[in-house]
């Protein structure tokens, strides 16, 4: 009997760590649920240091951080990945210089969500991540080059979101009222005419069990791993990048 010949996933983790358990799990369930047997695409977890890409991005250190994770799409290269991912949306902000330095593609996250949102016909997102994602536009930016009209908290709520990211979900920490904090600002994102709201912080996903605001909320760390099967396995392309 031949073995299926599925392309080989890459995934740069780490970023945080509690993310990246989820995204194997995500994974793992896609290919269960398109088939019944135990051929998985083989995959390959380079686990990068959080703390250290953290603080090369808190002092603006920009081309080091791109560095740190360009050189490990490198080594998934030399592993033999055929493709890689970022298990994480802020990393995304590097996205274009460590693209110029590898060879094998990397999936974008954003690229995913915005291919979601127009199945959806969603046209206008509030947006939830870390403060960079929020705030530095290059996020925003893209899905408004989707097509996609994006918004995202302002000033003390976005400073509230990050907090909560950071201090609790990215070391495993899970608080009911962090729960509810997070859905409050969901609701102004949506009063402000958002017809969805995005996970858009690999973490978040970790307080919601089951989303209870009007809207639904799109996980952008499910998307991203299901859609890196779908493609392994061949049934999908890559999603179309923005016109720019």
């Amino acid at each position: 009997m031949l073995m299926p010949q599925y392309k080989r996933i890459g995934i740069i983790g780490g970023l945080s760590p509690e993310s990246t358990l989820l995204y194997y799990r995500y994974m793992i369930d896609e290919y269960r649920r398109l088939n019944n047997d135990n051929n998985y695409p083989e995959i390959i977890i380079y686990s990068l240091s959080f703390g250290k890409f953290s603080t090369y991005v808190k002092a603006r250190k920009l081309d080091e951080a791109a560095d740190y994770i360009g050189n490990a799409v490198k080594a998934l290269e030399n592993a033999g990945c055929e493709f890689a991912l970022i298990s994480a949306n802020t990393p995304h902000m590097l996205y274009d210089k460590i693209t110029k330095e590898v060879r094998i593609p990397l999936l974008n996250i954003i690229d995913v969500l915005a291919e979601t949102l127009k199945k959806d016909k969603i046209g206008k997102v509030g947006v939830l991540g870390t403060y960079d994602t929020m705030t530095s536009g290059f996020y925003l930016d893209r899905l408004e080059k989707h097509g996609i009209k994006a918004i995202a908290p302002d000033g003390r709520d976005a400073e509230l979101i990050n907090s909560i990211i950071m201090d609790e979900l990215t070391k495993g920490i899970i608080n009911n009222s962090s729960k509810k904090l997070v859905e409050e600002v969901a609701k102004k994102l949506i009063a402000r005419g958002a017809q969805a709201i995005t996970l858009s912080c690999t973490e978040l996903p970790l307080l919601f069990k089951e989303w209870v605001a009007e809207v639904k909320a799109y996980n952008t760390a499910e998307l991203h791993a299901r859609k890196s099967i779908r493609i392994a396995v061949g049934i999908e392309d890559f999603p179309e990048p923005p016109k720019e």
